[in-house]
């Protein structure tokens, strides 16, 4: 192997690991916003959330909208007008302050739309058979759930409305996962005896439903 392949061979998989390196630095940076490890990022991130959300709680969507790029309209004109000032005053040829953005490539690549619409498909699809499974009673007893679980969300849709599920959503999203590293052990230790009461229950309830479909004679 001559020394120009081996080189090129070691850049592109210098290059892949880079990449791998950093698709695995953005998928922890959701966990590690929510597990507060920076409590600086991860407080910047709740605060402008709940204040968007509490935005749109008090104004419509069309109002928020319109206020943050009237805002962001207000800073981008104003610094272009600072700099053509300063510009002029300091007779200088630096042009548009926004040069290099402008010139950025910002259009979508069709390889990567088609991949994102490909893996939005197969969630579209498994989510349209589980519909079709639950609402066509496959299994009864799984029906039987989703039907408790629909009635007890009209007493949730009755005191709380959308917006304010999406707050507390929000709270629980950057309150329990701290909590719970905290109290991991004692934590599981309930879920396993609840998880473990309800599938007692289940199994009672698929004995004495007809025309239940017992999963452990499937599986």
């Amino acid at each position: 192997m001559d020394p120009m392949t081996q080189s090129a061979q070691i850049s592109s998989s210098g290059f892949a690991d880079g990449q791998n390196s950093a698709a695995k630095e953005s998928k922890l940076s959701v966990n590690d916003l929510i597990h507060w490890r920076d409590p600086k990022k991860s407080g910047l991130v709740f605060g402008l959330s709940m204040l968007l959300l509490l935005s749109l709680a008090a104004f419509s969507i069309i109002s928020v909208v319109s206020y943050l790029l009237l805002a962001l309209l207000c800073v981008t004109i104003t610094f272009r007008i600072y700099k053509s000032v300063v510009q002029a005053v300091q007779k200088s040829t630096e042009g548009h302050p926004f040069k290099a953005l402008i010139d950025k490539d910002v259009s979508i690549p069709p390889e990567t739309f088609r991949k994102h619409v490909d893996a939005s498909l197969t969630y579209i699809n498994r989510a349209l058979k589980q519909m079709s499974r639950l609402f066509l009673v496959e299994d009864l007893v799984d029906s039987l759930k989703l039907a408790v679980v629909m009635w007890l969300f009209t007493y949730v849709g009755a005191v709380f409305n959308g917006i304010t599920i999406l707050i507390l959503a929000d709270i629980l999203l950057f309150a329990v996962p701290p909590i719970y590293e905290k109290n991991k052990t004692q934590i599981d230790q309930y879920i396993d005896l609840a998880r473990t009461q309800i599938n007692t229950t289940v199994a009672k309830l698929q004995e004495k439903l007809p025309g239940a479909v017992k999963r452990t004679k499937t599986e």
